[in-house]
């Protein structure tokens, strides 16, 4: 990492809500004794790798299809950092790999880490990756999936403090499908940051997630999603819950190209505020330039019902359990569409200590 820290600035509008200052205060941390990782796994089958500040304790990992290999860096203002030897998935054609996990521990100041996940025609793969522990965490992850290759991802971000920052840029072919689900529940810092591009026909994106911010914490996720092809489908669903003076910000961008007719693309932004003090920030986006399409989007910010609360108070509930219910069926709507039952329970699970923690 160069000496002077070169970060995007606030004024410029892809930026504007990030916490430059809290990642700028992550990366000048200090080091401390790293926390445990290797009790991060969840109980799956296949590969696990456990990174320790961007480097691979081979101790407590097995590669499986895993290779370390260099990988280019990405022209955005984060993703350029990490740079050089990195983790890559790449499956020949109709191989089906068992289940990556992958945990990330930070144990101050700054790390990077570039990764890639290419799949031919008809392979299909699972990853899931964890973050623990300080400081600031930089990844960049390249996925690029051929024809009818489908792809299932799910990344919980649970730092103590820090920041973690990602990005990622997929490609997909043709029938391609991409499912990825991002959950915040720590209390660092984040940006999740997106690039997909729909290349072949048919192809198939759901890209979403929860963040949930309390104390003075500010997460963002800013996707940008283009449609480059025929009949291509998409799917943004977001939800952010905010506490005490914390700020949640969702950016979602949907482009239709002029030749992608027949495309249906869906967005659905919406945020809770368990008190009036917290901040959440919603910015949905259509470029439609074909004349054949079916794009949606919504987007709400809001309180806990108040009659809900009320009938469940008056059949015995009491109000901080009524409350945990009613949030946690908000951030079911994100986490649920996970398809490995395994990884769909402790993403609840993280949820749940954290709306106890909170409420």
């Amino acid at each position: 990492m160069a000496d002077v820290l070169e970060l995007p600035l606030t004024r410029e509008e892809a930026w504007r809500w990030a916490d430059i200052d809290s990642l700028r205060r992550a990366a000048e941390s200090e080091r401390a004794v790293p926390v445990a990782g290797a009790d991060r796994f969840l109980d799956l089958g296949g590969a696990r790798l456990l990174f320790v500040d961007g480097v691979l304790d081979e101790s407590a990992s097995d590669l499986g299809p895993v290779q370390l290999t260099q990988i280019d860096a990405s022209d955005h203002p984060l993703g350029r950092q990490a740079l050089g030897r990195g983790w890559s998935l790449r499956l020949d054609r109709d191989a089906v790999a068992e289940p990556v996990q992958i945990v990330h521990v930070a144990s101050g100041a700054a790390n990077h880490l570039p990764a890639e996940i290419v799949l031919a025609e008809d392979a299909a793969a699972q990853v899931y990756e964890t973050y623990v522990g300080h400081g600031w965490t930089n990844r960049l992850t390249r996925v690029k999936l051929a024809a009818s290759a489908r792809l299932m991802r799910a990344v919980r971000l649970l730092q103590d403090d820090g920041f973690v920052s990602l990005r990622e840029e997929a490609e997909l072919g043709e029938g391609a499908s991409l499912t990825a689900t991002f959950l915040a529940a720590g209390t660092m810092g984040a940006r999740i940051d997106g690039g997909i591009t729909q290349t072949g026909d048919g192809a198939y994106a759901e890209f979403g997630g929860a963040l949930l911010t309390k104390g003075e914490l500010k997460q963002e996720c800013a996707v940008s999603l283009r449609h480059a092809a025929l009949n291509g489908q998409s799917h943004q669903l977001w939800r952010a819950v905010a506490a005490d003076r914390s700020q949640a910000s969702l950016a979602a961008r949907v482009e239709v190209a002029r030749h992608a007719q027949k495309t249906d693309g869906e967005q659905s932004l919406r945020g809770l505020l368990l008190q009036r003090t917290a901040t959440v920030n919603l910015k949905p986006e259509l470029e439609i330039f074909a004349d054949d399409v079916k794009c949606a989007h919504g987007a709400t910010v809001g309180e806990l019902d108040a009659k809900a609360l009320f009938y469940m108070q008056s059949r015995g509930i009491p109000k901080p359990r009524a409350q945990a219910l009613l949030t946690r069926a908000f951030v079911a709507d994100a986490i649920d569409r996970i398809g490995n039952e395994v990884v769909r329970e402790a993403f609840a699970a993280d949820a749940d200590a954290w709306l106890e923690a909170a409420l």
